[in-house]
């Protein structure tokens, strides 16, 4: 059975599960979620997520939220992206900094800085957010040193949910050339076959609402 993929283009969230699913060849389709006209805060997506949050997982019955346990379900189901034997409780470690400490602050920069009408946006807050965002980076730039994925040998599901967001092409305080670890890391999978740029893989992106 096909799985669905309730999500929209600007979520880096959302980017995180599709592109796994485009990495492994899964069988999968988007459900566009028009989030910037309060899809999330009614029905019916209510009733598939009270959370009010995408990404939205479906598959044979059963409904997934939060993107770490959708990366989970598919790197169960397909054996990919788990990294070598060793490598999970790393892999984990990585899924849920990114969350709390690197994702977490940059998708509300970005927000922020770009979704908000300009005479809203706080300026002390997306400083604050921002310097946040530079300390994540210092930790990823030094754990990647001498690396080329973050946890083992192989790309995992830590690697995909760290990198979201950095395909973006908003301003929300991060330039790539600055981290010369990061932008390499960035590179590696860019060239991975099936990778492709969120606004490529799910409906939905800024110039569809300008």
């Amino acid at each position: 059975m096909t799985a669905k993929l309730h999500c929209f283009g600007e979520s880096g969230h959302s980017y995180k599960a599709a592109l796994a699913m485009a990495l492994t060849g899964y069988d999968w389709q988007p459900v566009f979620v028009d989030f910037f006209n309060g899809a999330c805060r009614r029905e019916p997506f209510l009733s598939l997520n009270p959370m009010g949050e995408c990404p939205v997982f479906e598959e044979d019955g059963e409904v997934l939220t939060q993107s770490g346990v959708i990366l989970h379900r598919i790197a169960r189901r397909t054996g990919r992206l788990f990294g070598a034997p060793g490598d999970e409780e790393e892999v984990w470690r990585w899924v849920l900094w990114d969350n709390h400490k690197f994702s977490g602050q940059i998708g509300v920069t970005r927000f922020l800085m770009n979704f908000l009408a300009p005479e809203r946006r706080p300026a002390e807050v997306i400083a604050f957010q921002q310097g946040r965002l530079r300390a994540a980076c210092r930790v990823l730039e030094g754990h990647l040193k001498g690396r080329d994925w973050i946890a083992g040998r192989d790309v995992t599901v830590a690697d995909l949910s760290c990198a979201s967001y950095l395909f973006y092409p908003e301003p929300f305080g991060f330039t790539r050339s600055d981290w010369p670890e990061i932008d390499r890391w960035l590179s590696g999978l860019q060239s991975l076959p099936g990778w492709k740029h969120p606004y490529d893989l799910m409906p939905g992106n800024p110039a569809d609402r300008a």
